[in-house]
């Protein structure tokens, strides 16, 4: 118990003091560096701060799969969402600008992390919060960027994928994006679910675990441009399901 206490007091703490001294240092670089660098230092911060909350919080991550390579077209990648540890996932692996429900912004310290990196906050309760999304996705997609999307809207327990929303797909098709696939499974018991409880529960439950492996399987990217949002977010959603259950293999071995 003690041990657990000391832990989420370490880690807690040290999420805190790791985001505020490495965001005003990035927005300091970000702000002095030429416009079409400004992206690549993004990219960079954002990598090496996913990286080090994932190994501060004891992740293990294992891959499967191969990342995608840069060929000048936009990516979205899609996944399902279960834990806030996701974001950190997503982040290391594959970079880019994050899409996320908007209340996510006001989350202590990460809200503000999240703000500075450009992230596209959604209210899918507000029509024309949803349309802005989509331009805002649209526009990163036409210029080669990299979107990273739960297409899901929040977090679920367990392996049933639900339904997608087709947001993320309609800008897909206007730029003619690859759309990534990716499942993610964290082991039964794990606790690592993000349901019911506020943010800093999360993060403090997340803190007293000794470790928390996570099974990541990347899929082979979508190109089918002729297709309808409707129906390229349902062979997203089937590939999702299913990679979700190879991850569920790898970890368990069912």
């Amino acid at each position: 118990m003690i041990k657990e206490q000391l832990r989420m007091v370490l880690r807690a703490s040290g999420f805190g003091a790791l985001t505020s001294l490495m965001l005003p240092a990035y927005l300091v670089r970000g702000r002095f560096a030429p416009a079409e660098e400004r992206e690549e230092v993004r990219d960079r911060w954002v990598h090496r701060w996913s990286g080090l909350l994932l190994d501060l919080f004891a992740i293990e991550l294992e891959v499967f799969g191969e990342l995608p390579k840069e060929n000048g077209r936009g990516r979205l990648i899609v996944a399902n969402h279960r834990s806030a540890i996701d974001i950190g996932v997503m982040l290391r692996l594959f970079g880019g600008v994050m899409v996320s429900r908007n209340d996510l912004a006001e989350w202590p310290l990460i809200g503000a992390a999240a703000k500075s990196v450009g992230t596209v906050f959604v209210d899918r309760a507000d029509s024309g919060s949803g349309a802005s999304a989509i331009r805002a996705m649209r526009d990163l997609l036409k210029r080669g960027g990299t979107v990273c999307i739960f297409p899901e809207g929040t977090t679920f327990e367990g392996d049933l994928v639900r339904p997608f929303h087709q947001g993320a797909f309609i800008a897909a098709l206007r730029t003619n994006a690859e759309i990534v696939p990716v499942g993610i499974a964290y082991p039964t018991g794990s606790g690592a679910a993000f349901v019911n409880e506020s943010f800093p529960a999360h993060l403090a439950r997340m803190s007293r675990s000794t470790r928390t492996r996570a099974a990541v399987t990347i899929g082979t990217p979508m190109r089918e441009s002729h297709k309808r949002a409707a129906e390229l977010s349902d062979q997203a959603h089937r590939s999702v399901q299913e990679l979700v259950h190879q991850s569920r293999v790898r970890l368990e071995g069912l």
